[in-house]
């Protein structure tokens, strides 16, 4: 793993998020989530930690998460071709690379909870 903050927190409990979980194994063969962030930073570790155990617990398989470990001054890998600017950032695209949703920084509820919701209702994820 490129980040240290995508290592599932091991305190995570999937049984409170059931429901995104099970949206998140639903697409386990249709998406793949690339992830900017920065072990360094504070939204980073708070956000990450719970999404990695998330995409754990709904067992996608590692060659659909790819991870982009970004500098202080938030440049790394994709920074320009995604248009990144905060971080975390969560892209999640269709197997033709087409982006169906993205999670930036800070939303009302948890990484997994809102792209579960968003992918959920986004019409390219069908």
């Amino acid at each position: 793993m490129s980040l240290e903050t995508m290592r599932p927190n091991p305190t995570w409990d999937a049984a409170s998020y059931e429901e995104a979980v099970e949206t998140l194994a639903a697409y386990n063969d249709d998406v793949v989530y690339k992830i900017w962030g920065g072990d360094w930073c504070k939204d980073c570790r708070a956000l990450l930690p719970d999404f990695g155990a998330a995409l754990e617990a709904a067992a996608v398989p590692d060659e659909r998460i790819e991870e982009f470990s970004l500098d202080q001054d938030k440049q790394g890998p994709g920074v320009d071709e995604y248009d990144i600017e905060y971080i975390p950032t969560i892209v999640i695209e269709n197997d033709e690379g087409e982006e169906i949703t993205r999670f930036v920084e800070e939303e009302d509820v948890p990484p997994a909870v809102w792209l579960a919701e968003e992918i959920e209702t986004a019409p390219e994820s069908a």
